[in-house]
């Protein structure tokens, strides 16, 4: 049996011949994979954030408070960073709605007999992901109109 399974290729461990670049990259799938690694990224930026909020809030425990005006948290750098927790959050939750209505098949058209040449569903989602990419821009440029103060 431990022959058999060797000999079909079970028992040597698969290389990783693509790296990071088969976790990221496109391929064939085009901006869709593209949209899909960004949202996977956002949301590990996201998870990074939580957890330094949480630290940075448990320090009231201790009588440290590092928001306060004038303390660690009040330099610029750290408002660039909220700003691009602010991005990342536009874009993660914006295409995270996309990706629902895909799952869900309200944005893959009506069902069609598979017949060569295929069509695909693609000329239904490109419209919803340009669309929802368009208002996570909106949201952005407006969240940088606040930061740099042209919006109050």
């Amino acid at each position: 049996m431990q022959e058999s399974q060797q000999s079909a290729g079970y028992g040597r461990p698969r290389r990783n011949q693509l790296g990071v670049w088969g976790w990221l990259g496109g391929g064939r799938w085009g901006i869709e994979r593209y949209a899909y690694a960004l949202h996977r990224l956002s949301g590990l930026a996201i998870l990074l954030y939580l957890i330094m909020h949480i630290f940075v809030t448990a320090f009231r425990v201790w009588g440290i408070y590092l928001w306060t005006e004038g303390g660690f948290l009040d330099h610029p750098a750290f408002k660039v960073g909220e700003y691009l927790v602010f991005v990342a959050f536009a874009y993660h939750a914006l295409n995270g709605v996309r990706l629902v209505l895909v799952e869900l098949g309200f944005a893959v058209g009506k069902p069609f007999e598979p017949v060569y040449p295929y069509k695909t569903s693609l000329n239904v989602q490109r419209p919803l992901l340009f669309a929802m990419m368009a208002l996570a821009l909106l949201l952005i440029l407006a969240g940088g109109a606040e930061l740099v103060g042209l919006i109050r």
